[in-house]
């Protein structure tokens, strides 16, 4: 989970110093409003902290295993690797809007990069009246259904919420190897876990060799995986008029996850009647989430969310 910061508001120094009459005058007038400024400040902090509910994916223990036996660690901050026990953080907005977002993270099926593709964009999220969800899910260890088993969970918790934290649609959002499993879960639910919408930050979508990220297709299906294998999780492949509609980003200079990923996807969506709306910036490369340093983020925001409000 990101770091929360906090305002440490220290008194003034005494300072030793001779002042003038007219100087303290001024230094006595603007003071008391220096230090208002700073509380209100402090206060709408406060105020805009997002409350988190974190929830076991499987309480009652997962009905699959990835295999892994090595004990989850972070080699960098807000990048778990060796994910055996999944959960979903909540942030339930305060003023909801009906709609709810489950975030998977992207890092290549072996690790997960939390914080810009998951918990950063919580408070942006509530601010639109969005409940949003992070899902800190297992790794597949080339066990390919055991991440999807834990999006489609994740989404029928929220369902199981959806009075009490005002729900009545549910998307899934996923960046990069995130991307795919939230388009897999968009191609391969079941009738209580079927998504309502989809995001995709430059997504792998697709298992043929020709486009996809190779460590994420190894991870996920192994070295040597069966046609039928390859053909399941190339999601253009299994899109259907019941495919939920999607929002699209990708760069067009993106060199890790090309961005025939999302074009192949976005064609099969229009192919079958579904809603689809595709945005391809001119650089970026991959990763970008959101971060300030991508250069068209205030477009995609104010894309999505006009997206989001028209749903």
């Amino acid at each position: 989970m990101p770091s929360s910061s906090s305002a440490n508001i220290s008194p003034p120094l005494l300072s030793t110093k001779k002042i003038k009459p007219d100087t303290m005058k001024t230094h006595r007038h603007h003071t008391p409003r220096a230090w208002i400024a700073i509380l209100l400040a402090t206060f709408s902090l406060c105020a805009t902290a997002q409350q988190q509910i974190a929830l076991p994916v499987w309480p009652d223990g997962a009905p699959n295993t990835n295999g892994i036996t090595e004990q989850e660690t972070e080699k960098r901050a807000n990048r778990p690797t060796n994910v055996s026990s999944p959960t979903l953080t909540v942030y339930v907005a305060k003023q909801p809007n009906g709609k709810a977002v489950v975030a998977c993270p992207g890092g290549g099926y072996v690790h997960l990069a939390m914080d810009h593709e998951g918990h950063d964009m919580a408070a942006w999220m509530n601010a639109q009246g969005i409940t949003y969800a992070v899902l800190k899910y297992r790794m597949p260890n080339e066990h390919h259904e055991v991440p999807l088993s834990d999006a489609l969970q994740a989404i029928r918790i929220m369902r199981e919420h959806s009075k009490e934290w005002g729900i009545d649609k549910v998307g899934i959002m996923g960046s990069s190897a995130g991307g795919h499993l939230a388009s897999t879960a968009a191609t391969h639910f079941t009738e209580e876990s079927h998504p309502d919408f989809q995001i995709l930050f430059y997504p792998v979508i697709s298992m043929d060799q020709s486009i996809c990220h190779k460590g994420s297709r190894e991870r996920l299906i192994g070295k040597n995986p069966t046609n039928e294998l390859v053909e399941l999780y190339s999601n253009e492949l299994q899109v259907t008029p019941q495919t939920p509609p999607a929002f699209i980003m990708h760069s067009s200079d993106d060199r890790v996850v090309p961005v025939e990923n999302s074009i192949r996807y976005y064609q099969a969506l229009v192919k079958n009647n579904v809603p689809a709306s595709l945005h391809c910036y001119p650089t970026g490369g991959h990763g970008w989430g959101y971060n300030d340093s991508f250069k068209y983020k205030r477009q995609w925001t104010g894309e999505l969310e006009k997206w989001l409000r028209d749903l």
